[in-house]
């Protein structure tokens, strides 16, 4: 049986719409997904620059370049814009992707929405930069913005803050309703739900995350607004509020965002590993338990990232141990990768070098996660640059790092040609070596005490910040690189073969899907 499309170009397109409105208004899955792809790549590169003001004014002691209120506003917008506009948005662009093919689906389940989830965004992340140019400033307490620094201290354009971060909340409850509609409803006849590949099943848990925990954090800007505009008290101890219950509340919801950014990285290298290593996952049922593990844990250690706000020993006792459990279902995912590596027939492609440093890199951040869930040891490292170090191992080489393997290792099958296998290994060493040489030496600056957020330190810390803001701009700059390179394959490069991967087929886990007809033409003709 085969089906036609009534106006069909070439690319699997569909009339009448040309040019900029088919992007608009398109319904594709592929489209949407590729929309968010370069979206949250745009958004890194605007996060990047950022990155590289904070560090170039950490060169060296003293003030050089840049104000300390301005120092501020950037750490704020650097923080807020890599996660909610590159990291997350990466992942979802992935998901539109590869979720409808991986299950055999036609399109994703809700496909106007899922328009309008991601044409939301750009108007979000806008607004959030135009304060940038507002008379009051960027927001400038943090990118987790604690009462009441965000509330009484707070400069005018929080309220454009508040309104970009409810537009971003509604863009990912959207896009996480749809991919459960999806993987619920849309699976191919026969794939049960222990036969999904595990890139969709960690976006399945992923998206339940979602659902469950930005309506908290609409909550909580909710009543921020409040606080600011109408005379509440939720966080002003003077009106009989608490400034810690806005952490309850933010880390309730930050603590399982932290898991949205990384649960969906497991998948992708839960799929680049067996392709390389020429073998099957070893252990999918329990990798599937453990990310199941994870997703469930999150829920109920948010306050060992406030181990210093005055907790009652038990308290600190619970969340210690608890905090420490999530290491038991994450280890069980490191000893499956290595296992699968383990006597496989492996090369060492662009996707497997990244997915291997995932994995390394990502240990060494867990394992100094681990140090931080230790109450009485947190209290020393809390607040100062052990802790960037930490989380920046989780979320560079660890979600970043997955998103570009994912990139190289699908790239093929989007656009059809095959990426410079030179240029890419280039751009592995590059971004290893640079993420490495930025967040490494900050380990021992923490240790010795530097606080974070500071845009001037003592001189006995000057050494390691030099060495720092050197590989940031290693960094970042092949960065550049990686567009050059995606590019591109996009406009020439070898020809894909249908396998993609030689030697590695049927473990690719992807089935043909069908050109979906909802876009902007008659539904098929059945032949």
């Amino acid at each position: 049986m085969t089906t036609t499309t009534a106006a069909h170009d070439d690319h699997g397109h569909h009339g009448p719409a040309k040019g900029i409105m088919r992007w608009v208004l398109t319904t594709n899955h592929k489209d949407i997904g590729t929309m968010y792809l370069w979206f949250s790549f745009i958004m890194l590169l605007t996060g990047g620059v950022m990155a590289l003001i904070i560090r170039a004014e950490l060169f060296q002691p003293g003030m050089q370049l840049i104000e300390p209120e301005f120092f501020n506003q950037m750490t704020t917008m650097h923080g807020l814009i890599m996660v909610f506009g590159a990291i997350m948005p990466a992942f979802v662009g992935l998901a539109n992707w590869m979720v409808p093919m991986m299950v055999g689906a036609p399109d994703m389940a809700l496909p106007r929405m899922n328009n309008l989830s991601f044409w939301i965004l750009p108007f979000a992340f806008g607004m959030l930069l135009l304060t940038l140019f507002s008379e009051a400033g960027a927001p400038n307490f943090g990118w987790t913005f604690y009462a009441p620094l965000s509330t009484t201290y707070a400069p005018s354009s929080v309220t454009y803050f508040i309104f970009g971060v409810h537009l971003m909340g509604i863009s990912s409850i959207m896009g996480a309703i749809n991919i459960v509609a999806t993987i619920l409803n849309m699976r191919a006849p026969g794939m049960t739900y222990m036969k999904m590949p595990l890139f969709v099943w960690t976006w399945f848990i992923t998206a339940y995350l979602l659902i469950a925990v930005m309506p908290v954090l609409a909550g909580v800007v909710t009543m921020m607004l409040m606080d600011i505009h109408f005379g509440t008290s939720f966080f002003n101890a003077a009106g009989g509020g608490d400034p810690v219950l806005f952490q309850h509340l933010f880390w309730f919801f930050g603590h399982p965002e932290v898991y949205i950014m990384i649960l969906p990285a497991f998948g992708i290298v839960s799929h680049i590993i067996p392709t390389f290593s020429r073998k099957p996952l070893f252990g999918y049922s329990s990798m599937v338990y453990a990310t199941a593990s994870i997703a469930f844990l999150s829920f109920i250690v948010w306050a060992h990232h406030m181990f210093t706000v005055g907790l009652p020993l038990v308290t600190e006792l619970f969340f210690m141990y608890a905090t420490m459990v999530i290491a038991i279902p994450t280890g069980v995912k490191v000893f499956n990768w290595v296992s699968t590596m383990f006597q496989g027939s492996l090369t060492f492609e662009t996707p497997m070098l990244f997915a291997i440093a995932f994995v390394i890199l990502f240990t060494i951040g867990g394992f100094s996660g681990l140090m931080l869930a230790i109450a009485p040891a947190d209290f020393q490292y809390h607040d100062t640059y052990f802790v960037v170090a930490h989380f920046h191992y989780v979320l560079v080489p660890g979600a970043l790092f997955a998103i570009i393997a994912g990139v190289y290792f699908w790239l093929p099958k989007w656009c059809g040609n095959y990426y410079d296998e030179f240029l890419g290994k280039l751009h592995f060493w590059l971004s290893f070596i640079g993420v490495n040489i930025t967040f490494f030496p900050m380990h021992f600056i923490g240790l010795a005490g530097m606080p974070r957020r500071i845009p001037d330190y003592a001189l006995q810390f000057a050494d390691f910040n030099a060495v720092a803001s050197v590989g940031a701009f290693i960094f970042g700059f092949s960065q550049l690189l990686f567009l050059y390179i995606v590019i591109k394959t996009i406009r020439s490069g070898k020809q894909a073969t249908p396998e993609v991967w030689e030697g590695a087929d049927g473990l690719e886990w992807t089935l043909p899907s069908p050109a979906p007809y909802h876009s902007f033409s008659e539904p098929p003709q059945v032949k």
